[in-house]
């Protein structure tokens, strides 16, 4: 579980989040909702330490990083897996070796365990025996599947996901969803997708959080969403807008 309390960000003299107080589930897909400018990208920011808020606390299981030594800031951060909006593989390397990455970069694994590793995860997504293709020779769905199984290379607790069906047609969008729910409950992590697609919030939102300019109006379950749609005109207009998007 993640915990956010009291967090505020400001950019010089603007202020962009609003003393945020919100709780992300373990094993659920939480979703950060909201129009473009809202704050949803420097919220996740903030929470994957790449931009430090000005005040608050962000605890993963417990772990406030905001206040954590360079070791144990590293332990967390190593549980974390995060999947980018243009799925930021690298061009100069295969598939393999954009998988075998992170596994190089933070374990103690042997060449043929990164190869294991790294076989398991392309059969995890669907993507077995394209490990010599480089990112320009695969189609935009299998980019994100490859993103995803970069993602979960490592033995994570925590998944970020950042617009994953950014770009994506409607089938292949619907298959990243159904991906993305299934590694989430089968390895029980905590995953956060920023989205402002509301087919993949009515489809595998968990927990939902709406933030409007920055601060944050409404927080539950979808199944409460549409009563809230009803209740909170900025929330209803929200919905509508992102149907036509």
């Amino acid at each position: 579980m993640i915990e956010i309390k009291g967090v505020n960000k400001l950019f010089e003299d603007r202020q962009v989040l609003f003393d945020i107080n919100a709780t992300f589930l373990s094993g659920k897909n939480n979703l950060i909702i909201g129009a473009s400018g809202g704050g949803k990208s420097v919220m996740m920011k903030c929470m994957v330490g790449l931009e430090h808020p000005d005040t608050g606390t962000i605890a993963f299981d417990g772990r406030d990083i905001l206040a954590l030594e360079d070791q144990d800031l590293r332990d967390v951060r190593r549980e974390i897996g995060m999947l980018f909006q243009g799925t930021a593989l690298f061009d100069s390397l295969t598939v393999e070796q954009n998988i075998a990455f992170p596994l190089e970069m933070f374990s103690k694994m042997s060449t043929a365990e990164i190869r294991d590793r790294v076989n398991f995860c392309l059969k995890r997504v669907n993507l077995e025996n394209i490990n010599n293709k480089f990112p320009s020779e695969i189609s935009g769905g299998m980019k994100k599947r490859v993103g995803i199984a970069r993602a979960i290379a490592l033995d994570i607790k925590y998944l970020f996901c950042d617009e994953p069906n950014s770009g994506l047609d409607p089938i292949t969008s619907r298959l990243i969803d159904e991906l993305i729910d299934e590694i989430t409950k089968e390895y029980g992590i905590t995953n956060v997708i920023n989205s402002h697609d509301m087919k993949t919030v009515f489809d595998i939102g968990d927990h939902i959080i709406f933030l409007y300019k920055g601060k944050k109006w409404w927080e539950g379950n979808r199944a409460d969403l549409k009563h809230a749609q009803k209740e909170i005109k900025e929330l209803d207009e929200f919905i509508k807008a992102s149907y036509f998007e």
